[in-house]
């Protein structure tokens, strides 16, 4: 049986986030995600069978198009995905170099290059009967330490206030001995004012705490329209 994955996108922009900010990318959007974050910009890729179903050929057929090394596999939340190790290692045997989005609530192996981490915090949680299900299964302290422990990675924070500060530091103390630079915090913004306006605050708590400060490039260069 052909292994098919439901894709949302699958387009060529620039990493916005993380250490790799700035790179030419392909990035492809699964379709489906176990979480319901209040401010997510992707909600159209909550349900399984969002987007188009995509043979593993026909998706390396298309991003081979773009022309691109480096490949996003984001969503959604790609690790609901029982099969999504074919799809990753079918991209790796092709030579591309592989970043996953993900925000850890479970733990697979899978063939990737970097591992990009988003644990949720408490201002993820949305207003409702979705957010019951959303805060028990937001954060994977488990899931979190396995992914840190076998992969090159880096965990990005999205934080607005000090008290996410302090949820922040909570969750890394109990992750352990971690190495600054590869953990990030990034404002909670998905318009180019609202990120504007609170970056350099976010800025000035990875210089009171010594973490690192993620840009979010995509919100500054192209305001609401993410899918750049």
């Amino acid at each position: 049986m052909t292994t098919k994955f439901n894709i949302t996108q699958i387009f060529k922009s620039i990493q916005g986030e993380g250490r790799l900010a700035g790179v030419v990318s392909v990035f492809i959007r699964l379709a489906g995600c176990n979480l319901r974050c209040r401010w997510c910009d992707t909600a159209y890729s909550w349900p399984t069978d969002a987007g188009d179903e995509m043979a593993i050929d026909k998706i390396i057929e298309k991003v081979k198009s773009f022309g691109c090394t480096h490949i996003v596999v984001t969503g959604g939340e790609p690790l609901i995905h029982d099969n999504l190790e074919i799809l990753l290692a079918a991209l790796r045997n092709e030579g591309f170099h592989i970043t996953l989005e993900t925000a850890a609530t479970g733990y697979m192996p899978l063939s990737v290059d970097l591992m990009s981490i988003s644990p949720k915090l408490s201002n993820s949680t949305p207003d409702g009967p979705q957010g019951q299900n959303h805060e028990k299964s937001r954060l994977n302290l488990d899931a979190l330490a396995n992914f840190i422990d076998n992969y090159d990675y880096q965990l990005k924070f999205v934080v607005a206030n000090e008290t996410d500060i302090a949820e922040t530091q909570r969750i890394i103390d109990q992750l352990g001995p971690l190495q600054c630079d590869k953990v990030m915090l990034m404002p909670q913004a998905t318009d180019r004012m609202a990120y504007r306006t609170l970056a350099p605050m976010v800025a000035n708590w990875c210089i009171e705490k010594g973490f690192t400060f993620c840009p979010r490039l995509h919100v500054e260069f192209w305001d609401k329209d993410i899918n750049k």
